[in-house]
């Protein structure tokens, strides 16, 4: 039987409730005109819109590495973030400038009491919906699932600011309180976009991800090798759910290939069994020097010229340096 794979069903997911919730938005704001309905429904919109291209990107990442993309289609995940993100944007501006508009020139509302029953019940379904992505999204590592349900939560504090906003004008009879809760949501949406494409513009950049290298660095600290003489030129970067680490290791210049390449494996297992994701790593061994002697505690080693002194710790602060650790020898050269 055909089945889908779980990301692309919640994407299905939540381009079917964008539509539903749209349609309902857009009849809530038939029966009021309210400007803060109207905001409301024009953001959802951007739902629409979003969570198709999520739904393509999706598909896009969960292609094959092919000739032309020798790292996968991981990538496309950030883009849909930045899409999404600068599709908030532009609606977060429009929607300031509607409501200042209607801030400017008032008119009444009808039948707010409907139209906060209607908008009452898809900010519950956005928020049920929103959870679910972002649960799925963070379980599965994709950014598209996580942004997309991000944005279904911004959606239903919109969606609950114009409640409120209906609720106060029912109560006191003034609409100035719906234009101003359409310009506090503009800004509010304008902000929140913009996030979205700082984190999707770090996603394309490579931006380092600390939290993962640290990660790595404690791992690699924690079972240490004596063969290991030092890590250096620690790199993590992100391809939407799969994971590139690539690293430098000092190993005993006189390891013989098969040697070296055993070490590189115990690595490389080490690195990988710490991660749900799919890790590609590369490690590049280089040659002991004596400079590194009193910083080694290779046992039985038959080339040592100095006598083990101190162990350098490997931490963020040097492992990721594109430079060997200065090991230091007693008589104070340096390498």
């Amino acid at each position: 039987m055909f089945s889908l794979p779980l990301k692309t069903r919640f994407a299905i997911l939540s381009l079917v409730v964008s539509v539903v919730l749209i349609a309902v938005k857009f009849y809530a704001w038939l029966l009021t005109r309210s400007q803060a309905v109207l905001t409301d429904a024009l953001e959802s919109i951007i739902n629409v819109v979003a969570s198709g291209f999520a739904l393509y990107s999706i598909y896009l990442a969960s292609l094959p590495k092919d000739e032309n993309h020798p790292y996968g289609h991981g990538k496309i995940e950030y883009l849909s973030v930045g899409f999404e993100g600068g599709l908030i944007l532009m609606a977060g501006v429009y929607i300031f400038y509607s409501a200042l508009n209607s801030l400017l020139h008032p008119h009444a509302i009808a039948r707010p009491d409907w139209g906060m029953a209607l908008l009452f019940v898809t900010a519950l379904a956005n928020l049920a919906t929103g959870f679910l992505l972002i649960r799925a999204g963070r379980q599965h590592h994709s950014p598209t699932l996580v942004g997309d349900g991000q944005h279904l939560y911004l959606d239903a504090v919109s969606t609950l600011v114009s409640c409120v906003a209906l609720l106060l004008v029912v109560f006191t009879g003034n609409v100035v309180y719906d234009s101003v809760a359409a310009l506090g949501l503009g800004v509010f949406i304008v902000v929140n976009g913009w996030r979205m494409v700082r984190r999707s513009v770090s996603g394309l950049m490579d931006e380092a991800d600390t939290a993962t290298v640290q990660h790595v660095v404690a791992e690699l600290q924690e079972h240490r090798e004596p063969a290991w003489i030092d890590v250096h030129n620690l790199r993590v970067v992100r391809y939407g759910a799969n994971m590139h680490i690539d690293c430098h290791v000092t190993m005993p210049y006189y390891f013989s290939l098969e040697q070296t390449h055993e070490q590189v494996h115990r690595i490389e297992r080490l690195v990988d069994q710490e991660f749900e994701v799919q890790v590609e790593m590369f490690v590049h061994a280089d040659p002991c020097t004596f400079a590194a002697c009193s910083h080694c505690h290779m046992p039985d080693c038959p080339v040592r010229q100095h006598a083990f002194a101190q162990e350098i710790p490997w931490t963020l602060a040097n492992v990721a340096k594109n430079e060997r650790h200065q090991l230091a020898l007693h008589n104070g050269v340096t390498q």
